[in-house]
């Protein structure tokens, strides 16, 4: 199996506008890309996060930073609408 693209590794990210008020998530997990991205600024390895969230795989890191790259590139993307899990429905807790 080759190297995800780009455009293969922003399918993982989603919105729903009722998981973190519609910020940009991970795979319509409870886990914004905006986080993951200040882990790895504060200086957290891929490694430290993938131990801290049992579900996270590498390309969802690769996939934060695709779309922080077309954010800072000025492209336009919209993130896939994403419902919410069986286990993340509105008023329950996880």
């Amino acid at each position: 199996m080759g190297r995800p693209t780009r455009d293969e590794l922003l399918q993982r990210i989603t919105y729903n506008p009722d998981i973190l008020g519609g910020k940009p998530t991970i795979r319509g997990r409870r886990l914004a890309v905006e986080h993951v991205l200040g882990m790895l600024a504060a200086g957290d390895s891929p490694e430290t996060l993938m131990e801290g969230y049992d579900w996270l795989e590498r390309e969802d890191i690769l996939a934060c930073l695709a779309y922080a790259y077309s954010v800072v590139a000025n492209e336009r993307f919209m993130p896939a609408f994403s419902a919410p899990l069986r286990d993340e429905l509105p008023g329950q807790r996880a």
